[in-house]
Order: structure tokens, then sequence, then C-alpha cells
């Protein structure tokens, strides 16, 4: 059972990756120039990387615990967006992790 734990941990890792990747190659002057930014291809690569190990996870993880922990994504991605792009990052952002992670905490209990 660890090993599907284990490709949902990895997926949501992949993900994080991914839209650090897609927001790296926003700053493109176009559309087109920035789907062919590297960084683009990356992170949309990563992206289908975590499709395909939630999909193992989902095998023997149910989908009522699954989905939900993939929302650790967003309180990873709002706290990497503050020190990586400078986004901003407040109360408001720290109480909405802080439910976010209660939230999985919860569900993960068995």
């Amino acid at each position: 059972m660890m090993i599907y734990y284990v490709a949902l941990g990895i997926g949501i890792v992949a993900g994080i990756g991914g839209q650090m990747l897609l927001k790296a190659g926003a700053d493109a002057p176009d559309f087109i120039s920035q789907l062919m930014r590297p960084s683009t291809i990356c992170g949309l690569a990563l992206y289908g990387s975590a499709a395909f190990l939630y999909i193992v996870a989902l095998r023997k993880i149910p989908v009522s615990v699954a989905f939900p922990s993939v929302s650790l994504s967003y309180a990873l991605v709002a706290v990497l967006g503050h020190f990586l792009f400078g986004e901003p990052f407040g109360l408001k952002q720290i109480g909405g992790i802080a439910l976010i992670m209660a939230g999985v905490l919860l569900i993960n209990q068995t």
C-alpha cells in the first residue's frame, strides 16, 4: 500500500514542479513563444507525469482521500510563488494554507 502513497506524493511534487515551470515560462511576449519555451514544455511533461502517478495511486487509494491530498499542492505552490516570483503572501494565504493542511490531515486519518 505504501507504494501507492509514494506514487501520490511524487505525483504531487511533479505537479508542483510543473506549475512552477509554467509560471517561469509565462513571461514570453506572446502565447506561441510561451508554448515553445523549454520551461513550458518541461512543465507540461511534469503535469503529464503527475497525472500518470495519480492514476497509479488511485489503484489502491480511495479517490475521497487521494484527490483532497492533491490540494497540498495549492499550499506549496502559494509558498513557492512567494519565494520564487515575489507573489503576495499575507494572513489570508497563511489562513487558507492552514485550513488546507488541517483538512488533508483529517482526511488521511485512519
